[in-house]
């Protein structure tokens, strides 16, 4: 179990923004597409688990020093460095040759995320601003991914739009780290000291409103609007501002910034806000044999 959890499997969720131009493409029934994302999905997993056991390891004394990542298998002693070294090999070997007999384009994208996240690991996660732009893009090559996988084109604006998204979060990640060290006067990451909470804060008001201002942009731009037959795309951006604004409380009001997975995770009102997004996107695509929805 301890070297299961080694694999950090609640991460995996950040892997299903593989689905998001098939979800968008008004596909997300088509069964081989399905399948094909499913196998790329795994392969996606395997080598961003082979990166976390590559990070922990080199973070593993880092770690012991922050209030929870020192229970990490790694950090805590509790996994073996060698054993964990030689699953991150098998993870590495099976994740690419998955990627390599599904699609070339989706294992040429893999490679560039596995080498990108290598050198993050290896020193850019200590350079201020480029640490979180390699957290975003490893994002854009999620969605590409997807695209490549369900032979779907990934518009400029929904690669923005992620793109914003996951800097996002990683911005309120690194602010997290910022407080932890205002209250224990230890540097969980050599990066923060590039950091203030000010900045931090400026920064996540300005991506959030370039966030939603580019959402609605998406939503009545001509493209999407001939693509999905509807113009009422732009209701959805309720559920879009509600789920930002509950995040903001969150890191703001209650400073509980920490992983945004496990926020994602334990949060209803979030988990709600996705939800009914979903609900109204699947309605205005889909079901457009609803009157309304016509």
């Amino acid at each position: 179990m301890i070297y299961l959890k080694l694999l950090r499997p609640k991460d995996w969720a950040k892997n299903l923004f593989l689905y998001v131009p098939l979800f968008f493409s008004g596909d997300i029934f088509d069964t081989s597409k399905i399948i094909n994302v499913f196998i790329g999905f795994i392969a996606f997993c395997f080598i961003a688990s082979s990166i976390y056991i590559i990070n922990d390891y080199g973070d593993r004394e880092d770690d012991r020093k922050h209030p929870e990542k020192r229970n990490r298998p790694l950090a805590s002693g509790k996994a073996s460095p060698a054993v964990a070294l030689i699953i991150c090999g098998i993870l590495i070997i099976a994740g690419f040759a998955i990627a390599y007999f599904t699609n070339n384009r989706f294992f040429i994208l893999l490679s560039i995320y596995f080498v990108l996240n290598l050198a993050y690991s290896f020193g850019l996660k200590n350079i201020p601003i480029l640490d979180i732009f390699i957290i975003a893009i490893g994002f854009s090559l999620r969605i590409r991914s997807g695209g490549a996988l369900a032979h779907v084109d990934v518009t400029i604006w929904m690669n923005i739009m992620v793109f914003l998204l996951a800097l996002f979060m990683a911005i309120g990640k690194r602010r997290d780290d910022v407080l932890i060290k205002l209250s224990s006067g230890v540097d969980m990451r050599k990066v923060v000291k590039g950091y203030t909470i000010d900045f931090l804060n400026t920064m996540l008001a300005l991506v959030s409103a370039v966030m939603i201002v580019s959402y609605f942009m998406f939503t009545v731009s001509e493209g999407v609007i001939k693509r999905h037959h509807t113009e009422r795309l732009y209701i959805t951006a309720l559920f879009v501002m509600a789920g930002i604004m509950r995040y903001l409380q969150i890191i703001y009001v209650h400073a509980d910034s920490g992983s945004p997975t496990r926020i994602l995770y334990k949060d209803r009102f979030i988990q709600i806000s996705i939800l009914l997004w979903m609900i109204s996107f699947y309605f205005l695509i889909y079901a457009k044999k609803i009157p309304f929805f016509n």
